[in-house]
């Protein structure tokens, strides 16, 4: 691992990056804040069904994903929707053809043209592979077959072989036999015995473009990857011959399932770890003595084929064409956190900010190993069946990646259509549809001027997490086995659900860390939690001790580490680890998970102390050069009020409020927190933020009129604010926008800084999601977006907690009017519509994919829900 280690922190050093940090002078910082930097804004991830794309609808959607305020587009081709000629002008082609390249080329230069970022898969679905892929290198694995030995046998028959398979060990009571001449001495009873067959997993890439269908790529090959970055990679490229390449080429999780070997991984076993694997092999099936040995060491060393010949060689040859290399790097087979240090730019996904994620796996990395931007995929799974999805729903989600760290989203996505496809046009089987077929989709440029925001603030100075957690990397490593062969997935399983939550609980911000990383010298933290390990490396642990000596408060849960790893190192890594231990005596806290928020309430002033803990509060800290900046969550359904003390409390602070773009002082000492439901700010201490221009937070409304009634509609039903379109004759089933207006006279405006609101009620509790599927518990009161005019002047967009905008300044003595276009989603269309037949599709092309959760369709309320009132607020 020391060799990996030093490797790795070189790798940190010499990987180029995007979106450095800047200088924070106040100035320029809150500039950044109001208007962010273009590469702060989100992504989306473009689906090109079929891949059937038109050079006008490329340009017309990359001009709508600009106006609707995305900095960039990630191509992925994937599954066709339609048949050839299914209607005028609509015609599949084949990936990497040439008519292919030709719209790629397109999309770039309008992407270019629009001043727009682009990423492209290296490939079409996934994980890697297609035709390209021959059955010698296909995604491999290793099985056993039980051979039956009849009595008073001499030999033992081999069953016959299939294509791509190779036998690599025969075993009989114990003993290795030769596979050429398996002759054996005779016994009176039958027996079994045991043939191991190195082969193919034959998994298919997933929902793959018209022809890129074919075996997935084996990841531990370097044949297999160059061959890929050849057949496909490099012919991506020539798309961009003369242009500016991407600015990164992509790579999706492995999803190798049942990936767990290489054909060379015996000789490369044997040089690396000093044995023969091939004798050992019953031990990666069965529990015996040496098995946790044995399947430690054949599960680092095909971890360490895949970093080197997987995520070294594109990176590298990303860099010679002058791009980047993104990847999600976890999955099948398996890959360590401080793979990630051989990337660009780490991404994760997953909302489950209080757990273990890939998502946290993904920032931990970006941390250690000085990646200052990470992405994360984002709004997979949100609130199926897809169109469901509401702005409030996007926010839920994303700020919970932003709690774990993530500075770039990737949005999931962005599905092309066709023109003349019945609206809301096509859309992927699963989850979020983002594009301009939503019918909320004009609210878009305030969703995505809040997510920029945050994005942008959480790139400023330096992460500062003060907790690292080390993850059971060895543990997991020792009990893997081959038929799923994935780090992230073990350790996922093994860590405690519990232990982010007692440490977010105790006001910390957290990291998970690896021996690779500590031995890189990358462990910065002032804590440091061994989670009931059992096995570490003992070069790793050596260092820990050393930072406990230099003042590093060291926490093992339950015990600490008893045992060292692999084979041949067993017995003496073993001693090392129980001296360590003693260096260690009197230096670590040895405690029960369950005392661990006692701990850590005794050993470290905590980041953020709340007067009252509540786990809807997150918080992630940016130190920067004269202060700090925090981005504070509220990521439940209920309305918070309470107060905290802060770590960078360095002088009088300012909230500023990322939807509005608004800010407020916020005092000092003990800072009085006040968050709607699902409301979120930034707060920043230090430099001359104290004198810098801020109002002063309001604390009382008072309602000033009721305007619940009075309304003219754009429907023409006489429709009022309480009434939901779904429950209207003739707009049950309508998606899109209806404008509701009122005229208002208003006396004269509020005295001093008094301020005057129009507020749209309050929304009320249903269920939620689950936590790496989460939707808004909240019936919101305006369903599902709103932009508010006031004397044909913009006054602001209704999508999130509070559901109120400030029109002091719109608002004259006398009549005034009033203009509220409400939105919804295609949900209520799509009710009165049968589900679409895919017979002649499937038939044609392979049931390439299913729409998710269909029966839950159904026309939504929708419009002015609640009590509209016109408040004063000082």
């Amino acid at each position: 691992m020391r060799r990996l280690a030093l490797a790795l922190a070189a790798a940190s050093l010499a990987a180029p990056t995007v979106g450095q940090t800047r200088p924070d002078g106040d100035a320029a910082l809150w500039q950044r804040f109001e208007t962010p930097p273009a590469d702060a804004r989100p992504m989306v991830r473009w689906w090109w069904f079929g891949p059937s794309v038109d050079a006008a609808e490329l340009s017309r959607e990359i001009t709508a994903m600009k106006a609707g305020g995305f900095g960039g587009f990630e191509v992925q081709p994937t599954y066709p929707l339609a048949l050839d000629g299914q209607q005028e002008g609509l015609r599949n082609t084949l990936y990497l053809s040439d008519p292919f390249i030709a719209s790629l080329r397109h999309a770039g230069e309008r992407a270019r043209a629009e001043g727009m970022r682009i990423d492209v898969t290296i490939g079409s679905g996934w994980p890697f592979g297609g035709p390209h892929v021959p059955i010698g290198e296909a995604s491999s694995a290793l099985r056993r077959v039980s051979v039956a030995v009849p009595a008073g046998a001499d030999r033992i028959v081999l069953p016959a072989r299939g294509p791509g398979e190779t036998p690599v060990a025969l075993v009989l009571d114990g003993r290795r036999l030769s596979l050429t001449a398996p002759a054996i001495a005779p016994a009176a009873a039958a027996r079994e015995a045991w043939l191991f067959v190195a082969g193919r997993t034959g998994q298919q890439v997933k929902r793959p473009a018209i022809g890129a269908e074919g075996f997935v790529l084996d990841h531990a090959s370097a044949t297999a990857v160059r061959r890929h970055l050849t057949e496909v990679g490099d012919r991506l490229l020539t798309a961009f011959a003369g242009a500016p390449p991407p600015t990164a080429m992509f790579s999706d999780s492995l999803e190798a399932y049942g990936a767990g070997w290489t054909d060379d991984l015996p000789a490369e076993f044997r040089r690396r770890r000093g044995y023969d694997l091939l004798d050992r092999l019953p031990a990666l099936f069965e529990d015996r003595p040496d098995s946790a040995d044995v399947r430690y060491d054949w599960a680092r060393t095909l971890s360490e084929l895949v970093d080197e010949r997987y995520l070294r060689p594109i990176t590298d040859w990303a860099h010679a064409h002058g791009t980047r290399f993104r990847a999600q790097v976890y999955g099948f087979p398996p890959l360590t956190l401080s793979s990630n240090a051989l990337v660009d730019l780490p991404e994760g996904e997953g909302a489950a900010w209080r757990r273990f994620s890939s998502t946290r796996w993904a920032t931990s990395a970006a941390h250690l190993y000085d990646r200052p931007v990470v992405s994360s995929e984002t709004w997979t799974w949100l609130h199926s069946p897809t169109w469901a999805a509401t702005p409030l729903d996007m926010k839920v989600e994303a700020d919970r990646h932003f709690l774990q760290g993530v500075n770039q989203l990737v949005g999931h996505g962005w599905p092309y259509s066709p023109p003349g496809i019945a609206k809301p046009g096509w859309a992927f089987y699963a989850a979020a549809a983002l594009n301009d077929h939503n019918p909320w989709y004009p609210a878009m440029p305030a969703v995505t001027r809040y997510l920029a925001r945050v994005s942008a603030m959480l790139r400023e100075g330096v992460a500062d997490p003060d907790v690292a957690i080390y993850l059971p990397t060895e543990d997991a490593f020792a009990a893997m086995r081959p038929a799923r062969a994935s780090l992230n997935e073990a350790i996922r399983a093994r860590l405690d659900p519990a232990l982010v939550d007692r440490v977010l609980d105790a006001g910390h911000g957290v990291d998970f860390i690896d021996g690779a990383a500590v031995l890189a010298g990358k462990l910065r933290h002032r804590v440091l939690i061994l989670p009931q390990i059992e096995r570490i490396d003992p070069a790793a642990y050596r260092p820990i001790a050393a930072y406990a000596a230099r003042g590093v408060v060291v926490i093992a849960l339950g015990a600490l580490p008893g045992r060292g790893v692999g084979l041949r190192e067993a017995a003496a890594g073993t001693r090392s680890v129980a001296a360590t231990t003693r260096m260690l005596q009197g230096r670590v806290r040895v405690v029960a998970p369950n005392r661990l928020p006692t701990v850590l309430a005794e050993g470290a002033t905590p980041t953020m102390a709340l007067a009252r803990p509540d786990p809807a509060i997150g918080f992630v800290r940016r130190r920067l050069a004269a202060g700090d900046l925090y981005f504070v969550a509220n990521t439940g359904a209920t309305a918070i009020e309470t107060s905290a003390r802060f770590v960078g409390d360095t002088g009088s602070g300012q909230w500023w409020d990322p939807v509005t773009g608004e800010r407020s002082s916020a005092g000092t000492g003990s800072i009085a927190i006040r968050l709607a439901p699902y409301q979120s700010r930034v707060l920043v201490f230090g430099g001359s933020m104290a004198t810098a221009a801020a109002r002063t937070a309001a604390t009382r409304t008072a309602v000033v009129r009721d305007l619940s009634t009075g309304w003219r509609t754009s429907a023409g039903t006489g429709l009022q604010p309480g009434r939901s379109w779904d429950r209207v004759v003739g707009l049950a089933d309508y998606s899109g926008a209806i404008t509701y207006t009122r005229d208002l006279d208003v006396a004269a405006p509020p005295p001093g800084d008094g301020r005057l609101l129009l507020d749209f009620g309050e929304a009320t509790p249903r269920a939620g999601g689950a936590p790496d599927r989460p939707v808004a518990a909240l019936a919101a009161p305006v369903r599902d977006a709103a932009i508010v005019r006031v004397n044909g002047r913009p006054a602001g967009t209704l999508w999130t907690a509070p559901w109120r905008v400030d029109v002091t300044g719109l608002l004259t003595r006398g009549r005034n009017r009033v203009e509220v276009t409400v939105m919804n989603t295609a949900l209520n269309a799509l009710a009165a519509r049968p589900a679409p037949d895919r017979r002649l599709l499937v038939a044609r092309y392979g049931d390439r994919f299913q729409d998710q959760d269909q029966d839950k369709v159904a026309a939504q309320p929708s419009g002015l829900l609640g009590r509209v009132t016109l408040l004063e607020a000082r």
